[in-house]
C-alpha cells in the first residue's frame, strides 16, 4: 500500500505539511480529500502552490479519493492524505480505504469548539468520528511536526 501518512490539519497544505512531513516521509504525492474544496478553483490553485516542487498533487472528493486509493492508481508512489475533519477519513474508512493510523495536526478554532490542545479544537461531530475511527482500531495521535513526541490522541480527548 502506498499511504505513508494520513493527517487531519485544518489548514490542508502548509509550512509543516509541505516542507517538514513530506521531507521526512519522503512522499512523492500529496492527497487533499475534501468534497468542498475539489470544487473550488481558487482553493485548488493556491494548495498547487504550496506544494513541494517535485511533489505531485491531488484535490479529491471523498468518492473518487477511495476509488483511485482501492484501484491502485497510487500504488507506486509514496501517498500523504491531509483531510480537515475527521469525518472525511471516517468515509474513507467506510468506503474501504486500508488506514491505519491518523495524525491530529491543527483543527482550528472557531465559536463553536472546544479546545483539546492549544492548536486542536473540536465540535461534537468530530469527537463521535474519532470515537468511530478509534473503534475501528485505527491508531489516533497528536503530533505537530515530526519531532514533536508522538501522543495518543484518544487520552487527550477524554
Amino acid at each position: 500500500m502506498s499511504l505513508i501518512g494520513v493527517r487531519i490539519d485544518g489548514r490542508l497544505i502548509h509550512g509543516q505539511v509541505a516542507n517538514l512531513w513530506v521531507t521526512k516521509l519522503d512522499i512523492s504525492r500529496i492527497m487533499v480529500v475534501d468534497n468542498d474544496v475539489s470544487e473550488d478553483p481558487i482553493e485548488k490553485s493556491g494548495l498547487k502552490l504550496a506544494t513541494p516542487a517535485g511533489v505531485k498533487l491531488s484535490v479529491l472528493p471523498i468518492e473518487k479519493a477511495a476509488k483511485n486509493i482501492l484501484d491502485g492508481r497510487y500504488d507506486s508512489q509514496r501517498v500523504f492524505i491531509v483531510a480537515r475533519r475527521p469525518s472525511v477519513l471516517l468515509d474513507l474508512v467506510k468506503a474501504g480505504v486500508p488506514i491505519e493510523k491518523i495524525n491530529v495536526g491543527n483543527m482550528s478554532q472557531t465559536s463553536e469548539t472546544r479546545s483539546i490542545t492549544k492548536s486542536i479544537n473540536v465540535v461534537d461531530s468530530d469527537i463521535k468520528a474519532f470515537e468511530e475511527l478509534n473503534d475501528l482500531g485505527i491508531k489516533l495521535t497528536a503530533q505537530m511536526v515530526p519531532n514533536d513526541p508522538e501522543q495518543n490522541f484518544m487520552s487527550l480527548l477524554n
